[in-house]
Formats: structure tokens, sequence, C-alpha cells
């Protein structure tokens, strides 16, 4: 196809004593022209239109499209593929890349050198990577929508922003839905997540090795899981949502010296699963997590409150609010843990103690599990007799006399009010 003159015209305007064009193109081959002849600081101008194929950027250029501008794969490969550094891509439709996830098939693919790229407002849809980024320094995604196969496998789907070994990213007020893991990073350090909206995928928030994170005002929707805190240190996840989750709110998996503050995980049920087999829906499990301070968070309305195994004592947690949950708390383990931190324990929907003093405390210890408990769990064969007569007896005579155990959560200060914690004020820190 021949290239007309009159697809495209540019606008010429001085600033410190360089030149930037305003490049409008109105089809396929006058992009592609466009883009090879493109110098740092020019803004493309896509018109309405679908273009065709996969198109590379190489210099620090503004892309911008009016309403309707759109790119299509046509289901090969990445759309847009950046390799330059302050590049800005805002307002395109984004769709049909390829699927093979080896390859990085994605509707942005951010190579080394893409540093402080800006994406902004653009609708993707497709199978593979919505976003994928490797080896780049403090991108900006903000605003966008990523959509991927709802009929896909989740876990054959691309993650709707995958970025691996970056620094400092920020990923703010996008929607995602039907893609595999909402974020997803990888080896990353300093990111801040804020504002997002996740539904029909597996995690929300997905981080595996990284550092010196925080995510705040987040929410998750129907999802598998809704933060996944991998292999990480210092993180900070606070004042996020997550609700009608399958397996998790918010899992702390080998992961140390995070505070987890102000989240909110409620209606966390795994309809197939049980307790005693470990698969039930559980507002937050630590498994084999160390040195994290859990706050001020809610965890109701679950198959399973809080749920910790293999290694996961060493842990502070007060001032939680632990509500209406098939099993509040479920420990495994042979040590005796105090949930409670100067004098402040947590709120437990079902503690039937009193406060003589008025101080907000209640005068007795709360344990949420019994030592039958823990021979139910050990061995689930014996579900069956959970609610016979003589346990039923055997359950009141420990509660009432209040035996000392050696292993087990005790929260020696309970509350006995239920005190909401700032869950729409928060911010970063």
């Amino acid at each position: 196809m021949k290239l007309r003159p009159l697809l495209f015209w540019l606008l010429y305007i001085t600033s410190f004593n360089s030149w930037a064009a305003l490049i409008r193109v109105t089809d396929t081959d006058a992009l592609t022209l466009a883009l090879s002849k493109a110098q740092n600081g020019d803004t493309l101008l896509l018109a309405n239109g679908v273009y065709t194929g996969s198109f590379r950027v190489t210099q620090s250029i503004n892309l911008q499209g009016e309403v309707g501008a759109t790119l299509d794969a046509q289901y090969q490969g990445s759309a847009l593929i950046v390799t330059a550094a302050k590049v800005r891509i805002e307002g395109l439709n984004i769709r049909h890349w390829g699927k093979d996830l080896y390859y990085r098939d994605a509707g942005i693919l951010l190579q080394q050198g893409a540093d402080k790229v800006q994406i902004k407002e653009n609708h993707f849809v497709g199978d593979g990577f919505g976003i994928y980024g490797e080896q780049i320094y403090a991108p900006e995604i903000v605003g966008n929508s990523i959509s991927g196969n709802g009929a896909m496998y989740v876990l054959d789907r691309g993650d709707g922003i995958y970025l691996k070994q970056v620094v400092a990213p920020q990923i703010h007020k996008n929607q995602l839905i039907f893609v595999r893991d909402g974020v997803y990073l990888e080896s990353v350090t300093r990111s801040r997540i804020s504002e997002n909206q996740f539904t029909k995928l597996q995690y929300g928030i997905h981080y595996m090795y990284t550092q010196a994170d925080e995510a705040w005002q987040n929410q998750a929707i129907a999802v598998d899981g809704g933060y996944a805190l991998m292999n990480s240190t210092n993180i900070y996840l606070h004042h996020n949502r997550v609700t009608q989750a399958r397996d998790f709110g918010i899992l702390l998996n080998i992961t140390e010296s995070s505070h987890v503050q102000a989240n909110v995980a409620s209606d966390i049920h795994n309809p197939k699963g049980t307790v005693e087999l470990g698969n039930e829906g559980k507002g937050i499990f630590i498994y084999a997590a160390q040195k994290n301070r859990i706050e001020d968070n809610e965890f109701s309305q679950s198959d399973t409150g809080i749920s910790m195994a293999m290694g996961g004592e060493k842990n502070r947690l007060w001032h939680n609010r632990i509500i209406a949950n098939q099993t509040q708390v479920k420990y495994v383990g042979d040590t005796q843990l105090e949930w409670s931190y100067q004098g402040q324990g947590n709120y437990w929907s079902e503690y039937q103690g009193w406060d003589l003093n008025l101080d907000g405390v209640g005068d007795l210890a709360h344990r949420p599990n019994d030592s039958l408990d823990k021979l139910f769990w050990l061995y689930p064969e014996a579900k069956l007799l959970m609610e016979s007569p003589v346990v039923l007896l055997l359950r009141w005579v420990e509660r009432q006399f209040q035996p000392q155990m050696t292993t087990g959560i005790s929260d020696s200060f309970p509350l006995m009010q239920s005190v909401s914690p700032a869950l729409i004020d928060g911010g970063p820190q």
C-alpha cells in the first residue's frame, strides 16, 4: 500500500533549541513510517481506526490515540514493543496480541531500556500478558483497563501486569479482569500499588522475591486469592479489601518483616474445601512467615478467619477483628502463642467473658480453639464425632475450667468491642 501525504501532517514547535513534531497518522503504513522516522520528543497522534500488526517504539516519543484508535496484533506476538526511555502511551485500544507466554506475547512489551515509561488510560483485550516489563526502572501504569480471556483456564492466561527485575514501578487505578494474576511482581523493589480493582482472576497482587513494597486501597472481588506475599520482605500492605475469594484473602508465605494493617478480608469460602483437609477459604493464611506485624485488620464471614502452619509462630497479631468465621483460628503446632501486644488483644465475636473494671478488655483470656479442635484437624476421619453428645460435653467442661494449655493460641487481653480501623483514609506512607 502506498503512503499518501495526506495521511499525516507535521507541526513543529521550538523548545529548548530542539524541535518536536506532532504527527497525525490514519493507517497502518503511516504509523509504521512515522515510528521509523520519529525523533525524541515527537508526538504521534493516531486517528480513529484499526492499525494491524506489531509496532516498535525506539525513540522517546508520545503515542496518543484519538477516540477509537486501535492497535490489533492479529493474534501474533506483541502489539507494541518499547525499547526507549520516557515513552508515553495514552488513549489506545490494544487487542488480539498472541498468547504464547514463553515468548512474552503482550499488549505492551517493555524491554530493557524502556525506563520511566508512562502507560495511561488504555484499554487492553487479549489472551497473553497485558503489560510485560523486565529489567526497567520506574514505569508508571495508571488508569488502564486490562481484560484477558475468561474462557481460558486461569493458569493458561497471561498476567494483567507482569514486572520482573523492575525498580520503583507505580501501578494505580487500573481495572483488571479475566487474567491470571492482576499484578505479578518478581524480584521487584519499591513498588507502589494503589486503587486498582481485580475481578475473576487468580491473585489480585502476587509478590515473589520482592522487597520494600507498598499497596493500599486496592479491591479484589471473586478471585482465588486477594494478596499473596511470597518469599518477600518489608512489604506494607494496608487498607485493602478482598471479598468472595475462594482460597485466601491474604497469604504470607515465607515472608518476613512485613506490616499487614487495616485490611478487610471477608466472605472467603471454598465450597469444596474443609478445615480438616486444609483447603478451606482463609481470611489470612500464615505459612512459614516470620517477624511480621498483623494489626487492625478484619477477617470475617469466612471458612477460617486466621490459619497458621509450618513455622509461622514468630509474628505479632493484635487489634484485629475476627468475626463470625466458621472456624475463627486454625493452628496445628507445638507452641503456645500469645496474640496481644502491650495489653491490647483482638476482638473475637464469640468471646463470652466479662469486663468488670470496664477498661474495654476482657478479664478472662480467650482461647479460640480447644484441645479437641487440634485432634480433629490431625485426624479428619474423626469428623463424624464432632457433634456427638460426649464431645460437646468435653468442650463445655474445658471452657468452664480454662485449663492451662501448653500449645495453641491465647489472647490474654481480648477486646470487648469491635473497633473499626480507618479503612478509607489510608494512603501511602
